[in-house]
Parts: C-alpha cells; sequence; structure tokens
C-alpha cells in the first residue's frame, strides 16, 4: 500500500510497523489501553442495547427516547457522545462538539420539544413527526449494520468504496455522519476503524507512508486500518490509540521562500534554527490574528512602503505574512525552499518573533528534521513566499517519507473562520470581518467563503457559470445574510419581520435590486430624464436611478452596509450603464475620489460600504467578452454544476446526479466551442432546495426546461442533439424530438429509456457525492491563490 518498493521506502515502512507494535505494548502495559477481553464486554455491551436485534424490538415514544434523548444517560445518543465510565469508558474515539442537530432531532431541554432543522432555522417536531423521525433512523441504522455483516474479509479499497455506495443506499439519511460511523464502528470493530472524521485517516494513511485511497468518504480509507490491525493481531482500538500516540494530532504543511532577488538566506536559517520571510520595513507584527482585519492592516502598510507593487501584489503577499505570522502554528511542518528544491524540513517549535538586526527579520524557531536537498514531486507554490502545500498528495508523502519516523504530537490549533462582527466606531475604515458571531451554513460553505473574500478585498464580486447552477440564489441569500448580520448581528432568517423589512424592504433597504437587460441605461442606473404629469402638462424631470440613491443612502448612514443586487450583469450595455463612474468603483477610490455628473451637475462618488454582487449566465455571454475594464473591478467566483447537491436522489429508478452528469459530458463532447459554460446546472434538478422527488415532475423539468434549452445550444444540429439525448428521445433524421413519450401513459417507456441513456445509469448504486467547493473556482482575473504571484521588487521577500 506504500506508493513504492524500494528497499529504502519498505526499511521505513517496517520501522514504523515496529514502533506501532511497540508502542501498543507499552500502552497496553501501562495501562493506558484496556486488554481485549474487556473490549470485547464493551462492544458486547453496547450491542446487547443497540443492535439491530434491540431497536426492531423498540416502537414508538419508547423508541424515539432509546435513540435520541440526551437527557436519558439510556440511550443510544448519550452512550454514542458522553458515556464515559466502568459500563462503557470513552476509548472509541470522540464525536464530541457541535450541537446536537447533528444527530438530526433532539429534545430541547428546556421545553421537552423535539426539534430538526439547522441551527439558524430550527423547527419544532410533533410527538408523532419525531416518532416517524426515530423509526426511519432505526430503519437505516438496521439496514447498514446488514451492509457490514453482508461483507467479507477482503480489505482492499474498492471493497471498501462499494461497501461505502452500499451504506448509501441502505442509510442514505444518515450514513455520511460521525455518530452513525461510530454505532457502525461499536457493531463491527473488527471491520471499521474508530477515526469518525476522514481527515484523522488520511494524516494517519501518510503517516504510514500510504497514499489515502481515491475515493473520499468516512468508510472508504477503513479497509487499510483493519489489514494493519489484522497484521499485528491487535484490536482495532488498540491500533488507533497507539497511532494517536505515535502520530499526535492532523497539523499543517508549509513551503516558505529562503531567497530575495539577489541573497540566499539559507544559511542563516539552516544554522539558526529557524525560518524568516522579509518585509523588513513592516516592523514587529506580533499583534497579528488569523482574521482578515490582519490582512487589511498589513495590506495597507505595505501600500505604504512598497509604492511600486500593485494592489493585486500586496494584496497576495498580505496573507502570506499573516499565514507566517499567525496562522502557522507550533507542531506545523515547514519546508525551506529555493524554488521546487527543499533545503531543510523542519517542526515549527515556537511563535513568532520579530529580529530588526536581520535582513529576513520575521522568523519562527523551528527543530530541523531533514536538511537532505530533494525537489518536491509536484511543483506547487512556487511563485510564493510563504504557501500551505495541501494540493499534492505526492509532496505531503515525500515529506512524511523524510521525516519518518516521530511525528510531533503537539495539538495543533486551527485558525478561527472569518466571521462578521459590528464595526469599531472610532476606527476609520472598520474592516469586513472579525471573529465575533458566525453566519452557520453560508459562510462556513465554500462558496459563501468565496464571496466573502472577493467581497473583501474589491468590494465588488460577480457569480457566474452555466444556468441553474445557483447564482442569483446565491448572490440573493449573500447580500441578505451579509446586511442581517452587520446591521442586527443575526442570520436573515432570524431576524423578525419589522428587521427583515430592513433589509429588503421598500424604504432605503439594505439590500437592493435590479436586472440588466439590452435597453438597460444610465438613465436607469445613475441618473436621467423621465416623463412626468404635473397639471396636465407633460414635462421631463431629472430623477436618480438606483445605483446613484444606493450610494447616496449608504453614504448618509456608515453605521450599516448596503448590497446592490445586479442579476444577469451580462445582458445590459456596461460602459453605458455605468458610463464615467465605472472608474469610482474601485476599493482604492472609494470614499476619496470624486466626479462631476453630466445632467445634475452635482459631485458624485461611491462610498466605502456599498457592496456590488451580480451574476452572469456564462450561456449568454463568456467573461472574455466581458468589458475589460468592468473585468478589472470585479472580483468572479465560478458556479459550475453540481451533481453531489442531488445526493442519492432516485426518480422512477433514474439516479438524478449520474443523469446530469451524462448530459453534461455529452454537452461537452458534441457542442465543441465554448461548451463547458452551455451545460445545465444542479437546480434543474431541484424543486426548492430538494431533489425532484415524482416521475411527473421529472418529465416537465425534461421537457419544459432541459430539452429546449438544449435544442437553442444545437439549433438546427438534430445530429448534436440526438447525440447528446439519444436516438430514442430524438428523431435525428426527422430533426424532432420524441414529444410523445413525456406522456402519462408511456411514463415506464421514458423511465426505461433514461435508464439506459448509458451502461453507467444502468449500474449505478449511487448518485455521485461531491463538494460544493468542486463546483465553485475563484476566477479573478488577477491570478488564483495556487500559484500567487512574487511582490514585485519593491515589496520583495522570497523565493
Amino acid at each position: 500500500m506504500a506508493t513504492s518498493t524500494s528497499p529504502s521506502l519498505l526499511a521505513r515502512t517496517d520501522a514504523i510497523v515496529a514502533e506501532l507494535a511497540r508502542t501498543c505494548d507499552r500502552l497496553l502495559a501501562d495501562g493506558t489501553i484496556v486488554p481485549q477481553e474487556r473490549l470485547e464486554e464493551f462492544y458486547a455491551r453496547f450491542a446487547a442495547r443497540f443492535g439491530s436485534a434491540a431497536l426492531k424490538a423498540r416502537d414508538g415514544k419508547d423508541l424515539l427516547e432509546h435513540i435520541h434523548d440526551h437527557g436519558n444517560r439510556g440511550s443510544l445518543v448519550y452512550w454514542l457522545e458522553f458515556k464515559d465510565d466502568e459500563e462503557l469508558p470513552a476509548y472509541f474515539g470522540s464525536i464530541a462538539g457541535g450541537s446536537a442537530l447533528k444527530f438530526g432531532i433532539y429534545r430541547r431541554k428546556e421545553s421537552g420539544a423535539w426539534m430538526t432543522g439547522a441551527n439558524t432555522n430550527q423547527i419544532t417536531l410533533t410527538d408523532e413527526q419525531a416518532i416517524d423521525a426515530a423509526r426511519r433512523h432505526r430503519d437505516q441504522l438496521v439496514a447498514a449494520s446488514a451492509v457490514f455483516e453482508a461483507a467479507g474479509t477482503e480489505t482492499d479499497d474498492a471493497t471498501y468504496a462499494r461497501v461505502q455506495r452500499q451504506l448509501s443506499l441502505a442509510a442514505p439519511d444518515i450514513y455520511d455522519t460521525a455518530w452513525v460511523h461510530k454505532y457502525l464502528h461499536m457493531l463491527f470493530p473488527a471491520k471499521l476503524d474508530d477515526y469518525h472524521v476522514s481527515a484523522y485517516q488520511r494524516f494517519h494513511l501518510l503517516k504510514l507512508l500510504q497514499v489515502p485511497p481515491a475515493e473520499q468518504g468516512r468508510f472508504a480509507a477503513a479497509g487499510r486500518f483493519v489489514a494493519l490491525a489484522r497484521k499485528l493481531a491487535i484490536p482495532m482500538c488498540h491500533l488507533t490509540r497507539s497511532l494517536n500516540e505515535m502520530n499526535g494530532r492532523p497539523y499543517r504543511y508549509w513551503r516558505v521562500g529562503t531567497s530575495d532577488e539577489t541573497t540566499s538566506h539559507w544559511p542563516m536559517m539552516r544554522d539558526g534554527s529557524l525560518v524568516a520571510i522579509g518585509w523588513k520595513a513592516l516592523g514587529d507584527l506580533s499583534e497579528l490574528a488569523p482574521d482578515v482585519v490582519s490582512i487589511e492592516k498589513v495590506r495597507n502598510q505595505l501600500a505604504t512602503h512598497y509604492t511600486k507593487s500593485t494592489p493585486s501584489v500586496i494584496g497576495r503577499a498580505a496573507r502570506q505574512i499573516v499565514n507566517f505570522v499567525a496562522v502557522m502554528a507550533e507542531g506545523h511542518i515547514v519546508l525551506a525552499c529555493s524554488g521546487a528544491r527543499v533545503l531543510g524540513v523542519g517542526e515549527v517549535v515556537g511563535g513568532y518573533r520579530y529580529d530588526a538586526q536581520a535582513p529576513f527579520p520575521h522568523q519562527r524557531p523551528v527543530k530541523w528534521r531533514d536538511l537532505s536537498e530533494w525537489r518536491m514531486p509536484e511543483a506547487e507554490g512556487l511563485q510564493t513566499t510563504v504557501h500551505e502545500l495541501k494540493k499534492h498528495v505526492q509532496n505531503i508523502l515525500a515529506i512524511e517519507e523524510r521525516i519518518a519516523i516521530g511525528a510531533p504530537t503537539l495539538p495543533i490549533p486551527v485558525p478561527e473562520l472569518l466571521v462578521l462582527t459590528k464595526p469599531d466606531p472610532d476606527a476609520r475604515q472598520p474592516p469586513p470581518y472579525a471573529a465575533a458571531s458566525r453566519i452557520p451554513d453560508f459562510k462556513d460553505s465554500p462558496i459563501g467563503q468565496h464571496i466573502l473574500r472577493a467581497l473583501d478585498r474589491k468590494s465588488q464580486v460577480i457569480l457566474y457559470g452555466p444556468p441553474g447552477t445557483g447564482k442569483t440564489h446565491w448572490a440573493e441569500f449573500a447580500t441578505s445574510e451579509l446586511a442581517a448580520q452587520w446591521a442586527f448581528g443575526q442570520p436573515f432568517e432570524a431576524l423578525t419581520e419589522e428587521r427583515r423589512a430592513r433589509v429588503v424592504g421598500a424604504d432605503k433597504p439594505l439590500v437592493r435590486t435590479c436586472c440588466f437587460h439590452p435597453s438597460y441605461g444610465y438613465e436607469d442606473f445613475i441618473e436621467g430624464h423621465r416623463p412626468e404629469t404635473t397639471n396636465g402638462a407633460l414635462s421631463f424631470a431629472l430623477r436618480d436611478g438606483i445605483f446613484k440613491t444606493a450610494c447616496q443612502d449608504a453614504a448618509a448612514d456608515p453605521d450599516h452596509r448596503y448590497y446592490l443586487l445586479i442579476d444577469e450583469i451580462n445582458r445590459g450595455d456596461i460602459p453605458r450603464i455605468f458610463g464615467e463612474l465605472l472608474t469610482l468603483l474601485e476599493k482604492p477610490r472609494r470614499d476619496k475620489v470624486s466626479l462631476v455628473l453630466p445632467l445634475s451637475g452635482k459631485a458624485f462618488r461611491v462610498p466605502g460600504n456599498l457592496f456590488v454582487v451580480g451574476t452572469m449566465n456564462t450561456a449568454d455571454r463568456s467573461i472574455a467578452l466581458l468589458d475589460v475594464a468592468l473585468r478589472r473591478r470585479f472580483a468572479f467566483v465560478e458556479l459550475m454544476p453540481d451533481p453531489g447537491v442531488l445526493k442519492l436522489a432516485r426518480v422512477g429508478g433514474v439516479p438524478l446526479g449520474p443523469l446530469l452528469e451524462l448530459i453534461n459530458q455529452r454537452i461537452r463532447d458534441k457542442i465543441g466551442r465554448d461548451a463547458r459554460n452551455l451545460q445545465i446546472g444542479h437546480s434543474f434538478f431541484l424543486d426548492g432546495s430538494r431533489p425532484l422527488a415524482t416521475t411527473a415532475l421529472l418529465r416537465r423539468v425534461l421537457l419544459e426546461d432541459v430539452i429546449p434549452l438544449l435544442e437553442e445550444y444545437c439549433y438546427e444540429d438534430w445530429t448534436a442533439l440526438e447525440g447528446i439525448l439519444g436516438n430514442k428521445l430524438v428523431d435525428g433524421a426527422g430533426q424532432r424530438v420524441r414529444r410523445e413519450l413525456f406522456e402519462d401513459k408511456n411514463e415506464d417507456g421514458l423511465l426505461a429509456i433514461l435508464n439506459t441513456l448509458d451502461s453507467s445509469l444502468a449500474t449505478s448504486n449511487d448518485a455521485t457525492s461531491s463538494d460544493l467547493s468542486a463546483a465553485v473556482e475563484s476566477a479573478d482575473s488577477e491570478g488564483d491563490d495556487d500559484d500567487e504571484g512574487e511582490p514585485s521588487s519593491s515589496a520583495s521577500s522570497g523565493g
């Protein structure tokens, strides 16, 4: 399972396994882990109370309380999360943390009511609804147990990938949760590890010098641990606790450049047991924190001291500096590099320090673990001074090979996520985010993070992508959530009706919306003369447009943040609509530069507390065709079709996720140039926020939404349309769609055709599962963060 069969690597692997065996013996001898006989008693006790037979014997309120009542010390959820006594000690992996909603439902202590939903949108259940939920969970737990009961003794990756797919079908609502993973481990400890979070599984595999399985998910890597436990002839619980003892918690990996434009500072770093970066003019940075407040502070300092650098270079340098000072932590691994050459691998052993006499004054002490020179297998972060290594697993594996055996065991702090807070009234230009109250769901999502960072950096962002990828949804969600959180410290859904009206109501709302179209003009957006009747006489009056009004309201109310949502921004004539004001959108010019409007003759400026969020359908127009001035002033966040949103949904046996993937693959194959922008999004197969649930709705969506769009893409090219939908749905020779198949009487035949569009659909046991982050890519015209440009010579630090 290692990536190489070289003698040296095999020797390292053997040494790790031998050390693992010795660690287990030591922990057993000193009583840290209990003997196998005692473990078997604990597992048997759990199975007797919560195994399939025990769950099937209960129903109604008794079942509900037996599974989900945290206040009942005999309940399943209590035993999984809190139980730690002679009856069942806490040996089997923790799932503590987060809210009780991670179990799907819980009983509120204060009122005794059963609750479900999200943290910010909790829903009260009736007793019968709660019982129904418990029954579903019971049935799915029983079905998941049957999957493991039927699983053989094979431990290869393919076997466990298949088990994971079977679990996704047997327990679709709950299988991908930490509590169900722990439940199944307690029943099948010889077949499943007790690392209930994937990040821990992958970390320990890398420490074992193994490339983790390509399949993602909580169950995909289990076979590796099962195989190792069998090899050592020890219980799974002993194996994982021994790995924890040897490896500690997961840590992060960083590449740090060692040279400026003329000099290598590696000898100073090597001999001084430290890594360091330049930017000497910034002075001591000890007060920095891992948040955007600090990034903004450093950005301003860089702009003051390194005037020859461009704003984009300064922004990237600021993030690197904050990463080095405030995010990098003790126990992290750092590579001192010159280009792709690794000069040393060290463990960070202390906090940030500032040495004013050193040419590279910002420093972190390290313990060098390896000082031999080698090259990273995959180029990563070569154009940055400080870069977190996480893109290529081969690089991480190569690092672990160098430092095997004996990883640091210090706990690794993780920086707080970016969150929103009210501004400091004494601050002249308050930063948009700081460590305070969070926006669950929105901010914690990859798309939300992209939008937050883009608005912080440029104050305006365009969400772009093919039709049906959720651009308008995310734009509306982002603007209402951010405005609500800034103004009231609460998510939008938690606001009272009065406060919601302040956010999106009619009287000077914090969020305003417009939609561009070919006839939309300067007079609609900025100002213009409009006809009106006064005392029966027609005249033309000068009226302010939506953008000018929003700017005036925001300038008059600096304590709040205002948002303008421009839907379909690419459908308007951008130069005509924005006119001379496009230049005022640039963040550095806001609140500082004003222009005289040609119609009213009044000075006008764009305030810093107005943010613009636009949407753009790339099926109508590519980013490449946008006005260059607009592209330079907006950040761009791409939203692509994501079959994972459809999860495991099937309608009439048709798996929606794989169907979407198949259609888009054929679009890319058959349409040719720009086909990537002409795919169809996942929202075509959603009814609100849920996947389509009925065959009647699926037929309507295909006939009324999907097929007309594909006909437009393949205008007069019936061969291409037939290639996408197949000759059973499209008569290419007759140049028609077989619409009769979508009638009620032909439903079974249509479903059979859809299931046989491709063999992969007929044999698919699951719908694809992917993270939303795979559907979102930052497309800022200045470049992305994986290969950030070095600061210009005036702000250069190291390479």
